[in-house]
């Protein structure tokens, strides 16, 4: 538990907190301005009105961009007059804070048609992050102080803090969880991270994802609310709590004995602010987990980088020693060069060995080898991806089912009554097959016969999701040399142990979808949902489908 300046030990009548003379006005102190706007222009929350205010330090200097606080639920924490007093102290740097309440759809009378609160704060997708970054801070930017300066924020993660409590709380933690390049110190009081909207889920995902540099507070009561539905709010956070420390945050926490209130968090804000911007400008780092899986994978240094001179729009390929993708007739590797001509008409679903085309006009798979194109197959109906071993058994799935193409061109259908997506991989030691289950948070495993025929599917990675619903948009996926499958997914890159488990998960800075993945060698390239392409260095290599079987060591049944 932390030591902070000036909270004493918890008791039994709940809390006792010495009094902090930041909590109060001094007249010594310039006072900041605080500014009432309303925001009714949103196009992701359609219809909604809400206020916010705008507290401006006196020692704001518009010349150049302000540190940033936002609240959640207005104006919180006597935080203008907590700021005022830190500010002018130096504990804290020159702040802007903006206090913004939930949406509220109201009809032509004002009458309120529909509260927006759990729906923007509870939601773990990173929509509300959306809303602060693309609307709200930028009509923000639009206002000028009663004296005429015009407010400019900073958008350095390091600069930019953001709080609040009940949904509020872990409303502020999914908005710097989704975004950590834009809000790197949180505070969270009796948040509720419980079964409203995938809340309860955090405890996990915590502690397989990567570790974002970010800075976290958590204030929570013994006495918090226990709701026979969603859950213990003080178990919840205790949870989280562990989950940080075990993936290396840099967090602290204070926990009394009180119930579902601000007043506990009223009364150490002062020394929550401290701390959250203790050595600031010195940037707040990412730690180092304890999940071993991380600690397999990833190298002691290095991160993603990206790839400037690549934008994809499709999906990436493995063409020798290099990444390619298709650009309109054309394949070019990740530095766009030309690496090879289409026909019109033509795309790339497959490259190895091979390479292996679709005719957009007949739907023929046609393989190029030696510089000879020979159709190998016709398929029934789209082809989104098509894989080949050294065998040259492929696979591709077409109206919900598996399809098997030998040598020959002749195809066989599996069907055994499950859907399965567009995405597909094969286990190091060609035995297994896998594929997505459309819509839903699965992988079908399938079993490979001695002839390559696919059968036995079920339900068997089962994958983590933050969108909001049960649906899982699955991209590309592949293999390494141990046999751990990587996923492109929603919330980055999953990556899944022999028994179908996630064990880790690889963000983007900015935690943007990955929709396309492919190794080379120890070099793992993905493509996010604005066709980047990114890269990374990491400890094992990939497998390809072309490659030599090969049988990687067991993980036993777990």
């Amino acid at each position: 538990m932390l030591a902070l300046t000036n909270v004493v030990a918890q008791q039994r009548d709940h809390y006792r907190v010495a009094f902090d003379p930041a909590t109060v006005r001094n007249e010594n102190v310039a006072e900041g301005e605080v500014i009432k706007r309303s925001f009714n222009e949103s196009k992701i929350y359609p219809m909604t009105s809400r206020d916010y205010w705008i507290y401006v330090p006196a020692a704001y200097d518009a010349s150049k961009p302000a540190c940033l606080f936002v609240c959640l639920d207005g104006v919180q924490y006597n935080a203008p007059t907590v700021f005022d007093n830190l500010i002018a102290t130096g504990q804290m740097p020159v702040t802007i804070g903006v206090f913004v309440n939930p949406g509220v759809v109201r009809d032509a009378e004002g009458g309120v048609i529909r509260y927006n609160r759990s729906n923007e704060f509870d939601r773990t997708d990173g929509t509300f992050a959306r809303f602060l970054i693309e609307e709200l801070l930028p009509d923000v930017e639009r206002q000028t102080t009663t004296d005429g300066r015009p407010i400019h924020l900073s958008t350095d993660p390091n600069d930019c803090a953001i709080a609040g409590s009940s949904s509020g709380g872990i409303c502020a933690f999914t908005a710097a969880w989704a975004r950590p390049d834009r809000f790197g110190r949180v505070f969270s009081a009796v948040g509720t991270y419980v079964s409203m909207r995938g809340g309860n889920e955090y405890q996990a995902v915590i502690r397989k994802t990567e570790p974002k540099p970010l800075r976290i507070f958590l204030q929570d009561g013994l006495y918090d609310v226990w709701n026979g539905i969603f859950g213990d709010w003080y178990e919840a956070n205790i949870l989280v709590e562990s989950a940080l420390n075990f993936s290396g945050y840099e967090v602290a926490h204070t926990w009394g004995r009180g119930g579902h209130s601000n007043t506990h968090a009223n009364r150490v804000f002062p020394d929550v602010m401290r701390w959250l911007w203790k050595g600031w400008p010195r940037a707040v780092q990412a730690g180092r987990s304890q999940n071993d899986m991380l600690s397999a994978i990833l190298p002691d240094e290095g991160g993603w980088t990206r790839v400037e001179s690549a934008k994809v729009a499709d999906m990436m390929f493995v063409y020798g020693d290099k990444i390619v993708f298709t650009d309109d007739d054309k394949v070019c590797d990740v530095e766009g060069n030309e690496v090879a001509r289409l026909k019109a008409n033509e795309r790339l679903i497959g490259a190895d060995a091979e390479v292996l085309y679709l005719s957009n006009v007949k739907n023929e798979i046609i393989r190029l080898a030696a510089g000879r194109r020979t159709k190998i197959a016709t398929a029934q109906n789209k082809v989104e991806q098509l894989i080949a071993t050294d065998n040259l058994n492929r696979y591709f799935t077409f109206g919900n089912s598996v399809v098997k193409v030998d040598a020959k061109g002749a195809m066989t259908v599996v069907n055994d009554g499950l859907n399965c997506g567009a995405s597909l991989a094969i286990y190091p030691d060609h035995r297994l097959l896998i594929c997505n289950e459309p819509n839903t948070r699965w992988l079908l495993s399938y079993v490979v016969d001695e002839q390559g025929q696919p059968m036995a599917g079920q339900r068997f990675y089962w994958l983590h999701n933050t969108t909001g619903d049960d649906s899982q948009q699955v991209g590309q996926m592949t293999f390494d040399e141990n046999g751990n499958l990587y996923v492109a997914t929603a919330m980055g890159v999953q990556i899944c142990d022999q028994n179908g488990r996630v064990r880790a998960i690889l963000p983007l800075p900015d935690s943007a979808p990955i929709r396309s993945l492919a190794f080379v060698g120890t070099k793992l390239y993905v493509v996010n949902e604005r066709g980047e392409v990114y890269v990374r260095e990491l400890k094992v290599a990939g497998v390809q489908p072309w490659q030599t079987a090969t049988s990687p060591k067991s993980q036993g049944q777990g």
